[in-house]
Order: structure tokens, then C-alpha cells, then sequence
């Protein structure tokens, strides 16, 4: 226990701080506070073990209330106190971030409570989605925005990287590299069926490579963003003509309201803007929903074909082998496409893209590990809320940022996409509290 809060500290630590420096001494304050939890008292024959556990739990509690009410009173008051910009993100991503991984913690956390499968021993459930919402937040928006900036990117020479497939290597090697090492803290699984863990990573990146296939080919990473909002289109195409399933109409209008919006929103860029999307964009971006659905048809048959093989996956098992096969199949593409060698020596001679390109592939890592630390103390639907309301902030943070310029069609468009994907994601919250009751 004393581990788990040393490391949920941790988490603390890093996710806060890479939102807002500022909070540094804040953030000192509470971990010192909660080490002090730690500290168990010596045994005394004259107090029972009930006392005992009820001066713990108070302990606790009391802890709890001074970190909140201290991370309030210190972040309330230190707007003020800022004279210099700091480097790294502007402020208005950094708000972004943090306001968004509050928003959606409390969002949740406030009108769910059936969503925690169990009581844990250790911080707050609070405290814990606060932390893993704000560790997904603050990875992925920067791994949207640092993904984009690869793709926008122009060399002395006038040449762009397109190289998606090399791309695909680096970010599945560092994701294998964490994934082991968090399979070997926590113990690998023995006897897990490979092949379909084969299949999933192969179908997964090359979903991922049509994604960056359809940024390096002109499509815009806000209309990028909101489509493949937009998977479950396929899954249902799929499902309406292989497994005869059927659809509410307000499903339908969901996924209506996504498609219709980012079309919207493609056609809706003011003249003079500063990217324009080609028809290559968006045939890879079609093709990359496309294997969104084969995925998730595979990892569906994986599940099954681990609970007949009578093993149970951890997350990092899950992280390590989908990724292991991920770069297996990236790395021979990415040699014989030229991309591998090509790639490389444009990265060699572009240092400042390169430090992007590492950058990217280690958002993507610590990200998964966020998101796995979600899993782990809540339900997949708390996962669900956290990663679809980041993609309206993606695309908000994309926008405000770096130059897209809407007209007030394109707008609407936004509009219309944002409330397919929040009415997706209500529809998903309502369901899930109805089944509970």
C-alpha cells in the first residue's frame, strides 16, 4: 500500500506540473503531506486495533481536505503572482489543459459514482481520476499538437517529412520499451495467445499510419481529429451487414451529426487559410476508419480467445504485445517503402523536427500509462468520457493555435460534430447507470 502511494504521488507530481509549472510548491506541499500518511504509528498495548483503525482513518480524511483546500487557496492565488512567461506551451494551452482534465474528472466523478468498480485503499478516488484524466489530457493534447506540428513542418530546402510509417516505428518502439518495463513490475502473464494479438497490432498501425498518411497529404488535423471521432460508422456498416445488428435512432444521428459536422467543417475554412484539404487526405482518413472497425473486431476475437485459453491479460501485457507487433509490422514497411533510411537522414539533418518526432513518440507511451493507471481503479466508461472529451479539446487547442481559420460555416460544423460526440458519450454514461440500477 505504502508503494501504490508513492507512486500515485508520483503520477501527481508529473501530471500537475507538466500543466503549469507555477504549481510546483503547491504540489510540494501535498506530497509532503501525504508522505506524512505514511508514517504508521508505533504499536501500543493499551490501544485496540479498532482505535487504531479509526485514528487512521481520520488521519486520512483530515490529509485529504488539506491537500484539496490547499491546491484551491494556492491556485486561486497565484494568477496573480506571475511576471514572466514561461517556456513550453502558451498559457492558453496549458488552461486548456488543465481545465479540461478538471472539467471531465468532475464531470464524471460529480454524476457517476457507480463507475468505480471498488473501493481502493490509499488516495481519493478523486484524487485518482483527477490523476489520470489530467496525465491523459496533458500527454495527448501535446501528442496531437506535436504530431501536427511534424506534419506542417518545412526544411530550409522547402522538403516535409511524410515518412508516416517510420513514425509508426519510433512511437510503437517506445511504447514496447515502457510496456515491458511495466509488464516486469507488475508481473507478465504467462500463456497468452499471440495470433490475434498479431493481428490486432498489424490492423491497429496501419489505422494509425492512414491517419498520419492523411495529415502529410494536406488534410487538417482538426478535420482529421473529428472524423476518426466518427469509428463508429464503420463498426456499425459492419455489423448492420455481417452480424444483422440494429441501431436506435438516435445512433444514427450520432454518427450523422460527426460525419455531416466534419464534412461541415473541411468546406468551412475562410479563403487565405493556411492548409487546405486534398482529396489523399481524405481518402486515407476513410481508409483509416475503415481499419478502426477491422481493430476493433479483432480485439474483440482476442478477448475471446484469451478467455478460452483461461489467462486474463494486465494492462501492460495488453501495451507490450500489441505494440511489440505494431513495430513488427511498421518496420518492414518502413524498410522496403525507402521511409526507414530516407526518414532517418531527413530527421538527421532537421534537429528541430527530430526533437519533435522523440517528443511525440514519448507522449504516446506515457499516455498509455495514464491510461492504464484510469483503467485500473475505474470503469472502461470513465476511460470512454476522458478520451472522447479530449478530442473536442484537440481540436479546439489546434485550432486556436496554430492558424486554422474557420468562416462561420465551419463553426457550425464544429458545433455539429461536438454534439454527435457528447451525445454519443451521454448516451454511453446514461446506459451504463441504467444497467447498474
Amino acid at each position: 500500500i505504502k508503494t501504490m502511494k508513492l507512486l500515485e504521488v508520483f503520477f501527481f507530481f508529473l501530471s500537475v506540473v507538466s500543466i503549469d509549472q507555477r504549481l510546483l510548491p503547491v504540489v510540494d506541499a501535498a506530497a509532503t503531506k501525504i508522505g506524512s500518511s505514511l508514517v504508521t504509528p508505533a504499536k501500543s498495548n493499551s490501544l485496540t486495533g479498532s482505535k487504531k483503525t479509526l485514528k487512521s482513518t481520520k488521519q486520512k480524511k483530515k490529509s485529504s481536505s488539506a491537500i484539496s483546500s490547499s491546491c484551491l487557496t494556492e491556485r486561486g492565488g497565484s494568477t496573480m503572482a506571475v511576471t514572466e512567461p514561461k517556456a513550453g506551451l502558451p498559457d492558453t494551452a496549458k488552461l486548456l489543459i488543465g481545465a479540461g482534465g478538471i472539467y471531465t474528472a468532475f464531470l464524471y466523478y460529480g454524476g457517476s459514482t457507480m463507475a468505480v468498480t471498488e473501493p481502493k485503499a490509499g488516495l481519493p478516488d478523486t484524487v485518482k481520476l483527477l490523476i489520470g484524466a489530467g496525465g491523459i489530457y496533458t500527454a495527448f493534447l501535446y501528442y496531437g499538437s506535436l504530431q501536427e506540428d511534424v506534419f506542417r513542418y518545412v526544411a530550409a530546402d522547402g522538403g516535409k517529412f511524410t515518412e508516416a510509417w517510420l513514425l509508426q516505428v519510433l512511437e510503437a518502439l517506445a511504447n514496447v520499451v515502457i510496456g515491458f518495463l511495466g509488464m516486469q513490475l507488475n508481473g507478465p502473464t504467462k500463456g497468452i495467445p499471440l495470433k490475434m494479438f498479431g493481428i490486432s497490432g498489424a490492423a491497429q498501425v496501419s489505422a494509425k499510419a492512414c491517419t498520419s498518411l492523411a495529415l502529410a497529404n494536406g488534410l487538417s488535423f482538426p478535420v482529421a481529429t473529428l472524423a476518426k471521432s466518427g469509428k463508429m460508422a464503420p463498426v456499425m456498416a459492419g455489423s448492420l451487414l455481417l452480424g444483422g445488428a440494429s441501431y436506435s435512432v438516435r445512433e444514427y444521428l450520432q454518427v450523422a451529426a460527426i460525419i455531416g459536422g466534419t464534412a461541415v467543417v473541411s468546406m468551412g475554412k475562410k479563403k487565405g487559410g493556411s492548409q487546405t484539404n486534398s482529396a489523399l487526405g481524405v481518402f486515407y482518413i476513410v481508409l483509416s476508419l475503415a481499419l478502426d472497425g477491422v481493430t476493433a473486431g479483432f480485439q474483440k476475437k482476442l478477448k475471446v480467445e484469451t478467455a478460452k485459453a483461461g489467462v486474463k491479460p494486465k494492462p501492460y501485457d495488453f501495451m507490450f504485445y500489441t505494440n511489440l507487433f505494431m513495430l513488427l509490422t511498421a518496420l518492414p514497411i518502413a524498410l522496403c517503402t525507402g521511409q526507414l533510411f530516407g526518414g532517418s537522414a531527413y530527421l538527421i539533418a532537421n534537429p528541430e523536427i527530430m526533437t519533435k518526432v522523440m517528443k511525440f513518440a514519448a507522449c504516446s507511451a506515457f499516455g498509455q500509462s495514464f491510461i492504464f493507471y484510469t483503467i485500473s481503479h475505474f470503469d472502461p466508461l470513465v476511460l470512454s468520457t476522458v478520451t472522447t472529451t479530449r478530442k473536442i479539446f484537440s481540436v479546439l487547442l489546434s485550432i486556436f493555435l496554430k492558424g486554422h481559420s474557420l468562416s462561420s460555416t465551419g463553426w457550425l460544423g464544429i458545433c455539429m460534430a461536438c454534439s454527435g460526440i457528447l451525445s454519443e458519450m451521454q448516451s454511453k454514461l446514461t446506459g451504463k447507470k441504467n444497467h447498474v440500477h
